[in-house]
């Protein structure tokens, strides 16, 4: 496969990730909470990486998908991080966790959740064989760095000019 068959690949896999979790939130209704759109965002670059690789910036494929691995760490860290969320290994963001009522009386309680909607970061809402979405992303983007690595490691194929 060529450096931009690796790209595309790879830029493709990401655009298949965007458009599953669109899906799963405007089709399954599946409401995203804040990490799960802190997720989406690396695919976004890395979609734009691709593009710009295989178009544009086409000689800086090697910086491109460079960055493009970065990207999907990025991804993979975030899935792993709303993972350890999920399965209680530790603390989420106070953004999208319940916070104990504390000294909240029942009518404050009441008036508080009325006027915040909170999707919460800390409860898995979907699992296949075991996995969260958050688990999926986090694997998925491991495959999809090691193919930008793979293009980023790739030499550049040489023009062929008319005789």
């Amino acid at each position: 496969m060529t450096v931009y068959g690796r790209i595309l690949l790879a830029g493709a896999g990401s655009a298949l990730v965007l458009t599953a979790a669109l899906g799963y939130q405007y089709l399954g209704g599946l409401a995203p909470c804040p990490m799960c759109i802190w997720q989406r965002w690396p695919h976004l670059v890395a979609v734009l990486l691709a593009l710009l690789a295989v178009t544009v910036f086409w000689r800086g494929h090697k910086l491109l998908a460079s960055a493009g691995a970065l990207a999907m760490a990025a991804a993979a860290g975030l899935g792993l991080f709303h993972t350890g969320v999920e399965r209680s290994w530790w603390q989420g963001p106070s953004t999208c966790t319940a916070a104990e009522p504390g000294s909240l009386n029942a009518a404050q309680l009441l008036d508080q959740i009325l006027v915040t909607e909170v999707v919460r970061c800390d409860e898995v809402v979907w699992e296949f064989v075991g996995l969260s979405m958050a688990s999926w992303n986090a694997v998925l983007s491991v495959g999809l760095a090691a193919i930008w690595l793979f293009a980023a490691r790739a030499p550049l194929p040489e023009l062929q000019r008319p005789t």
